[in-house]
């Protein structure tokens, strides 16, 4: 009680005009962290509720290369909304280096580059 009471008075001597001890402001002070008592609750939904993931970027231009004709830059692009230089380096990285893809490219009569993958064939 002793400990309480003399606190007490510090606290009433500071609003009375009496001076504060000194305080270095200079570094805030944390509050402790307070773990909270609020409980999460999860809802699991079925695979059945679920729509379906839209496709991504990666399966639209696999899609693509993989038709018989092949694709070309700018159709990659259209479908995409990524410049030359970064379909370019999907083809390289993603499809040749990443996912070990073997990638055909070929000039058609137009002059128009076209990429392609090549399926790869099984010794029987």
């Amino acid at each position: 009680m002793a400990i309480l009471n003399t606190t007490t008075a510090k606290a009433d001597n500071t609003e009375a005009g009496g001076t504060a001890p000194s305080v270095d402001n200079g570094t805030p002070t944390r509050k402790p962290h307070e773990k909270s008592s609020v409980t999460v609750s999860v809802i699991v939904k079925k695979a059945k509720d679920e729509a379906p993931a839209a496709p991504t970027k990666t399966d639209i231009v696999l899609k693509k290369l993989k038709s018989a004709k092949g694709v070309t830059i700018q159709v990659l692009m259209d479908a995409t909304g990524w410049q030359a230089h970064s379909v370019r380096g999907f083809l390289s990285g993603t499809v040749k280096k990443k996912l070990t893809h073997e990638l055909l490219s070929e000039t058609g009569k137009d002059g128009q580059r076209r990429y392609r993958i090549v399926e790869a064939k099984t010794v029987s």
